[in-house]
């Protein structure tokens, strides 16, 4: 696109009227806009997180057809949930989201709260996902920082600055909050922020929050993901097991990745041999 150039002292209106014109010629149809169940809402951001939207979209639906709904979700043992988390990354997500399932089970009777400091008391939901929960879900007009919010105000109000934190953009996303309809307000600055990323030089970079992610191959997260698989397909696996079916794998870097994962709650072990917690 042919991002529009604007003063930082631009008119709030004139503001919210560009990017909702944006949004009304180039709004992207995903399938957690179709619904405001808190529940897909939630875990469509679970998913969301540090996760591109188009390896989501490989694994929403079917993960909604196995667990559809927070009491199943809960009561599935966490292997099944990791087992079709595969191939999202990030499967502390996972745990997260199995976890988070059981605390609305068992303190708030299934039903997601909509309260913003209980959701920020589950696990694995940080303030921009229970404000996006509060916003798409209920449409509370709660004003949240994603990636995609701050390219938009880095881009518009902050185009000659540097490091700029998000105690600086918070103000501003709140004073140009609509209040009427903040649900599509938040869909359309998301759009908007997607297509500024793709039609300039990234502005996310300028803020203090930004940190360019390490190659995936021969990573930690590899090797990582590499013996969470093995577990879950063989299980009661020794290190030496779990050694053997990873390519250049050596068992020292196995070992502490194990250790980690066991930390983590992934894993436990028990006489030398590893399992799905």
């Amino acid at each position: 696109m042919r991002a529009v150039k604007v003063s930082p002292t631009m008119n709030t209106m004139a503001f919210r009227s560009m990017v909702l014109a944006y949004y009304a010629e180039n709004a992207r149809d995903l399938p957690w806009r179709r619904t405001e169940d808190p529940y897909r809402i939630l875990v469509s951001e679970m998913m969301l997180q540090q996760t591109q939207v188009g390896r989501v979209l490989t694994k929403y639906d079917s993960f909604l057809a196995t667990f559809p709904d927070v009491t199943v979700l809960a009561s599935a043992p966490l292997s099944a949930v990791l087992e079709l988390w595969q191939g999202l990354g990030y499967s502390r997500r996972a745990v997260a989201l199995h976890k988070a399932a059981r605390t609305i089970r068992e303190e708030y009777g299934g039903l997601i709260p909509q309260n913003l400091a209980e959701l920020r008391r589950l696990p694995g939901v940080g303030a921009a996902t229970a404000g996006a929960i509060s916003v798409f879900a209920f449409n509370v007009p709660v004003a949240f920082v994603e990636t995609n919010i701050r390219t938009v105000f880095l881009h518009h109000y902050f185009p000659d600055r540097s490091a700029v934190p998000d105690r600086e953009i918070l103000p501003l996303i709140e004073a140009t909050l609509d209040r009427t309809d903040p649900r599509r307000w938040f869909y359309a600055l998301m759009d908007y922020g997607v297509a500024l990323k793709a039609g300039v030089a990234n502005p996310s970079r300028r803020s203090s929050h930004y940190a360019r992610q390490s190659p995936f191959p021969g990573s930690r997260r590899q090797l990582r993901a590499q013996v969470l698989r093995v577990v879950l397909s063989r299980d009661r696996v020794t290190v030496e097991d779990i050694t053997a079916e990873i390519s250049g794998g050596d068992a020292p870097r196995v070992a502490e990745a194990l250790e980690g994962l066991m930390n983590e709650g992934f894993l436990v072990c028990a006489a030398g041999r590893y399992s799905v917690a």
